[in-house]
């Protein structure tokens, strides 16, 4: 979905950056596991990264796995209200397993992947996203333009 949104951005002229697991994790945080320690400096880290280009002037679409609400709460504070937009893609587990196109939650049920969200760790829900996205209702399209839609207004243009 993130990056749906980033197209749809673009098409407008908007210079946007996805920071994601693949990308944070090859590099930067390529030193990181998943244990809650790593986790909170994985969000540390993709934090100040976001506020860097933030400041450059890009929008940065953060789409991350931010399973505990003091490391949400951190990066709100990081980046800075009213930049920050806690967007919860609200999913349930069991299709979260049934789109996982990497295998990582039978990976994680085997016990081949320790500290997995959702299987061997906790996630707190958050209490009130600025947004909230329930993917297993709605289309990729309906809900990547619920995102674009909220992401605009908040754009100085």
């Amino acid at each position: 979905m993130a990056s749906a949104v980033e197209r749809e951005l673009h098409l407008r002229g908007i210079s946007t950056y996805i920071l994601d697991g693949d990308n944070v994790r090859t590099g930067l945080n390529a030193d990181l596991d998943f244990s809650a320690a790593s986790r909170e400096e994985n969000i540390r880290r993709i934090a100040h990264v976001s506020g860097l280009m933030k400041d450059a002037g890009l929008v940065v679409l953060s789409a991350f796995v931010s399973p505990y609400a003091k490391d949400r709460d951190l990066v709100r504070e990081t980046v800075g209200i009213p930049s920050f937009s806690e967007v919860f893609v609200s999913t349930p587990l069991e299709v979260c397993e049934q789109r996982d196109t990497k295998g990582l939650y039978a990976k994680a049920r085997a016990g081949e992947i320790k500290n997995f969200t959702g299987i061997s760790a906790p996630f707190e829900a958050p209490e009130q996203p600025a947004l909230e996205v329930p993917t297993h209702k709605m289309s990729i399209s309906e809900s990547t333009q619920r995102v674009v839609d909220y992401i605009l207004p908040k754009i100085e243009l």
